[in-house]
């Protein structure tokens, strides 16, 4: 069975920038999927956030196994009853794969917990792009640095929580770096945030780009059946514990009864 992929696109820059449109005749969503589309095993759709609850509907998800978000101009547009969807969704095991600009994105800042923020500077400047895990499955067929001739600069500190593993490194022509690779896990879910992808450059036509996207996908995705409510908390009965104990002293809730949240 193919791996179940949604990009997500703001779908902003790509409808108003003359010089986005031209670097992205087919959208940056429909360009990702396209590539991830010539890899066996993976089938990629787009959504966008123009779409009826922004492409992430309960159905939608369902089927999704694991979702790309690209965002920028556009972060504060999103629900935020869609983005506890999406939360829920990968705590319960569905894979996240956060683009650039998506640092921003307030899936990602819920899930992280944190602010997020880092420098940057638009100058078109060169990125050399260090794997620093040469084992690690998402860094699979890729030589030891790559480079994108023109892109964004990202600069440390990046304000997010130490990640499970560090997979690149970027090196900018202005002499800044930046941890531009970093896996994490939320509940159920698997998580990568990949740096590069500013909208002006093109950046998701590199072929090595699209070989971290994709080996990202294949990282992300969880085999095991969604947990259905990842946000659960059940009230145990006295009589269901696994070993036999007397009740003592008062209590707040009665069997069954819901805790405080």
């Amino acid at each position: 069975m193919s791996i179940r992929v949604t990009v997500w696109g703001e779908n902003v820059h790509e409808q108003k920038n003359k010089v986005v449109a031209e670097v992205y005749p087919k959208t940056m969503h429909g360009t990702i999927a396209e590539a991830l589309n010539r890899n066996a095993g993976i089938k990629a759709t787009t959504v966008t956030l123009q779409d009826p609850e922004h492409g992430m509907t309960v159905e939608k998800l369902a089927e999704t196994d694991v979702l790309i978000w690209w965002g920028h101009a556009a972060h504060a547009a999103v629900d935020d009853a869609i983005v506890e969807r999406v939360c829920n969704a990968v705590w319960g095991g569905m894979g996240i794969i956060f683009l650039h600009s998506a640092h921003f994105a307030k899936p990602f800042k819920r899930l992280m917990g944190a602010p997020c923020n880092l420098s940057w500077r638009e100058a078109g400047e060169r990125e050399r792009i260090w794997v620093t895990s040469r084992q690690h499955p998402i860094a699979a067929g890729l030589p030891d640095h790559f480079e994108l001739e023109t892109e964004e600069m990202y600069g440390e500190p990046f304000g997010v929580p130490e990640p499970l593993e560090t997979v690149f490194i970027s090196w900018f022509a202005g002499g800044e770096v930046f941890r531009s690779g970093l896996t994490y896990k939320r509940g159920a879910g698997n998580i990568f945030y990949f740096r590069p992808g500013h909208e002006t450059y093109p950046s998701y036509h590199d072929a090595n780009v699209q070989r971290v996207i994709s080996n990202a996908v294949k990282w992300a995705y969880n085999p095991e059946k969604r947990i259905a409510d990842p946000n659960d908390a059940p009230n145990t009965p006295v009589d269901k514990a696994l070993e036999p104990i007397v009740e003592r002293g008062p209590r707040l809730h009665h069997d069954g009864e819901a805790g405080y949240r």
